[in-house]
């Protein structure tokens, strides 16, 4: 998979100085490729027994969505505030810079299921820590992560727990 890297481009300065953007748009963009990336989080959670696959707003609806197709599982959305239009559970989360929301529909997944939670890229570890507690709010069993991009250096998975992470890349 690492000559994939190449449908991955960085952007200096994107969206503020000393920023390097991980633009995934030219893998989306290709068929064989994306697919690919959904075929080697299928083949490594095949034995999961997944349930529902979990993705937060806006890159992890793309993996989370096709792969729970792929996987014939469903789908839960997780998403800022005042998005979703059932009852939610809310978590409020750190930033570099101040606090931000995630929401959650409390009826996503039924109690003990078995959960796969699937975003784009794994930073600082903020987003996936409050969607990990999300999801813990609603009683499920997180099997694992999986992630395209995990940027080692800015220790994600610090905030992650034990939880098993699968990345494709790593930066």
């Amino acid at each position: 998979m690492n000559d994939l890297t190449q449908f991955i481009r960085t952007i200096p300065d994107f969206p503020k100085p000393g920023i390097a953007f991980k633009d995934i748009t030219p893998l989306l963009g290709n068929a064989p490729v994306f697919n690919a990336v959904i075929e080697v989080y299928a083949n490594h959670y095949k034995e999961a027994g997944v349930d529902v696959i979990v993705g937060p707003e806006a890159r992890g609806f793309i993996f989370a969505s096709a792969l729970a197709y792929r996987m014939g599982t469903g789908f839960a959305p997780v998403r800022k505030p005042g998005k979703l239009p059932y009852d939610t559970y809310q978590v409020t989360y750190e930033l570099e810079y101040g606090n931000d929301n995630l929401t959650i529909h409390q009826d996503a997944f039924p109690k003990g299921s078995r959960v796969l939670l699937c975003d784009d890229l794994l930073a600082t570890g903020g987003t996936l820590a409050a969607t990990v507690e999300l999801v813990e709010k609603l009683d499920g069993d997180i099997v694992g992560i999986a992630l395209l991009i995990e940027l080692t250096k800015l220790n994600g998975r610090e905030k992650l727990g034990n939880l098993p992470i699968f990345s494709i890349f790593e930066f």
